[in-house]
């Protein structure tokens, strides 16, 4: 996991605006928002979400796909990788 450990600061911030956009959903929810605004926000959320899953992917298939992985490592990681996109993809 040296990739998310090198960007630490970096993931850390995205999660925390997540978190942001999150309260900024449940606040606009409880005061009856307009719903096109609640679902601008949810829109803008999962945008965020999608971001940082692509921003953690990248650096965990450079990490576990790369040359200098061994072919059993590769075929274990591309099973995992699989597996993830069949649950993320529902």
């Amino acid at each position: 996991m040296a990739h998310t450990i090198a960007n630490k600061e970096k993931l850390l911030l995205r999660v925390r605006k997540i978190k942001g956009q999150m309260n900024g959903i449940e606040k606009a929810l409880e005061q009856e928002t307009d719903c096109f605004k609640v679902l601008q926000q949810i829109s803008a959320s999962r945008g965020a979400i999608q971001s940082l899953m692509r921003e953690v992917l990248d650096g965990h298939i450079k990490e576990h796909l790369g040359n200098h992985v061994s072919n059993e490592q590769r075929e274990k990681e591309i099973e995992n990788l699989t597996s993830l996109f069949k649950t993320y993809l529902k």
